[in-house]
């Protein structure tokens, strides 16, 4: 079947799929040159299915098998999620009117940033970019899909993400020695076992009304999540009022604002203070080409 997944304007399907690096990892699958991205989704049914999505003037068109009425309506709410459709970036864009260096961002579209459909995904996606490379991020998530994920009936090579509840009936040796998790492997296996107990209520921070520093407070008492990795998860709830800082953050800065001497995270922060909570929406669009294209040209 297909179906139409509409947005609130302005939207654009590449440049969400594209924010950042998710559309690389399983069961995400974009593929560049078609500009299609797959996901592999499974229901709360526990039926899993293949999601094929491409954008349209208005939003993007969704393909899939068929779909029961109560199926349907679970997924478009997944997809109304993932591509943040109910964003209002009006303010957005009027707070960065006139920075150069965030002229592209309206023209593009940019200000959502792609998610999972459960924010469980998105706190062990996160957990898996910390202390180390993207190309390792990349292989611990697909062996952690391919290991535990339940497997497309159509197409066993391709599975979903794990559910809590599957991964909270594994243990810490099999997710540091087959999965290869290394130090993260006893938090991620932690937080699935809170949520699959009840213990701890996730998802209700996607829609929770709590001020910007006790969401945050709540992001950080999950063990393997630290300021940087709380961040980019408020972006990812869309709530930008703080910076992901990490070494790449302070090389750029540096030399953008300070021809290159070595900074402090409290310089960082200095730098983008005056955009208030939009300040790490702000540099997560930031042209950063600029200052590149100036050191080839000097």
């Amino acid at each position: 079947m297909e179906f139409s997944v509409e947005s609130s304007f302005p939207f654009n399907f590449k440049t969400v799929v594209t924010s950042h690096g998710w559309c690389q990892v399983k069961p995400f699958h974009w593929r560049e040159e078609e500009e299609t991205l797959e996901y592999i989704l499974e229901l709360s049914n526990r039926r899993v299915i293949r999601l094929e999505m491409e954008g349209d003037q208005n939003g993007f068109k969704v393909k899939t098998g068929n779909l029961s009425r109560l199926e349907r309506i679970e997924t478009e709410q997944k997809l109304h999620w993932m591509f943040g459709t109910d964003i209002d970036l009006s303010l957005f864009y009027k707070a960065i009117k006139g920075t150069s260096q965030l002229a592209h961002a309206k023209k593009k579209s940019m200000g959502r940033v792609l998610r999972s459909p459960t924010l469980f995904e998105d706190v062990v996606r996160t957990i898996l970019t910390t202390n180390t490379l993207w190309s390792a991020t990349i292989r611990m998530t697909n062996k952690l899909v391919e290991q535990f994920g339940e497997s497309l009936p159509q197409d066993p090579e391709l599975q979903a993400f794990p559910t809590p509840s599957r991964l909270a009936q594994t243990n810490e040796d099999n997710l540091r020695s087959e999965t290869r998790l290394g130090y993260r492997a006893p938090y991620i296996l932690e937080l699935a076992r809170r949520i699959d107990s009840n213990d701890l209520d996730l998802e209700s921070l996607k829609t929770s009304d709590l001020p910007i520093q006790e969401l945050r407070n709540e992001l950080l008492k999950i063990n393997g999540i630290g300021p940087y990795a709380a961040a980019n998860l408020l972006m990812i709830l869309g709530r930008s009022d703080y910076l992901p800082i990490d070494s790449w953050a302070l090389k750029v800065v540096s030399h953008e604002w300070f021809n290159g001497e070595p900074i402090k995270p409290s310089q960082v922060q200095e730098v983008f203070d005056k955009w208030g909570e939009w300040k790490g929406l702000v540099f997560w669009c930031w042209d950063w080409k600029l200052f590149h294209e100036n050191d080839d040209k000097k």
